[in-house]
């Protein structure tokens, strides 16, 4: 079955995945995460793409960014890809690919679920087991979006920012959404929407992006539920040891 395409829109959030190849670490020391970083700033800046959340996994990467211009998407990810294996090769004396040849991602619904999505990326250090508190977690943008802690990188979206005016109220705000789980389904929402590369958002919101592209966007339902456990992919996209989702 072919694969269906990906689509990135102008000025339209999109939630970015990019596995390390045959799911192997990407991340090997603290030297690594902190290359990743610089390299990540270059390129949004180069691409004029705004980054709202980000977590750096062992094995994977999970970036909420909003491009100026869609076609930016594309380069972002080979430049930031090419950079970093460049220096992780040069580093640990190997050779060959380090990530997987195709990112996954997905248009976000900035009004109903971009807070969900950020919950979910910077979320997933605990997910994974790694940490119980996400502030405890160095490599994702949990710092600065619920403790007021300086990063470049980011810049929050309107939704974000609409939780209050004032700094500290926001961050307080934000700190809220975490306190309940996020629940099975938005998280389910969420994998599957990547998986299929298709939006994540309501109807509305599925219906504009149809007229935009010209493409019926809807994510399907998998078939023979039961059985997802034994599948190994979704085996793999399961929440287990230090890897995540």
């Amino acid at each position: 079955m072919p694969r269906r395409p990906r689509i990135h829109l102008d000025h339209i959030p999109l939630h970015i995945v990019q596995r390390g190849h045959n799911r192997e670490p990407c991340f090997f020391a603290e030297e690594d995460y902190t290359a990743y970083l610089h390299w990540l700033g270059e390129a949004l800046r180069k691409e004029a793409c705004a980054l709202h959340a980000y977590v750096l996994m062992t094995n994977h990467v999970h970036l909420l960014l909003t491009p100026e211009r869609s076609e930016a998407v594309p380069r972002l990810i080979i430049a930031l890809g090419r950079r970093y294996v460049q220096y992780i090769n040069k580093t640990y004396r190997r050779t060959g690919t380090l990530w997987d040849s195709r990112y996954k991602s997905s248009l976000i619904d900035a009004d109903n679920y971009l807070l969900s999505c950020q919950r979910y990326i910077e979320l997933n250090p605990v997910r994974a087991g790694m940490v119980t508190d996400p502030a405890d977690y160095r490599w994702s943008s949990y710092r600065s979006n619920a403790l007021g802690q300086s990063n470049p990188l980011l810049t929050p979206h309107p939704v974000h920012q609409s939780l209050d005016s004032l700094d500290s109220q926001r961050q307080s705000a934000y700190r809220a959404l975490f306190r309940p789980h996020l629940d099975t389904a938005a998280i389910d929402d969420i994998r599957l929407a990547l998986n299929q590369s298709q939006p994540l958002g309501n109807s509305r919101f599925l219906a504009h992006i149809e007229a935009m592209t010209g493409i019926r966007r809807e994510t399907r339902p998998r078939g023979r539920p039961r059985k997802e456990a034994t599948d190994p992919q979704m085996a793999n996209d399961s929440d287990q040891g230090k890897l995540g989702i």
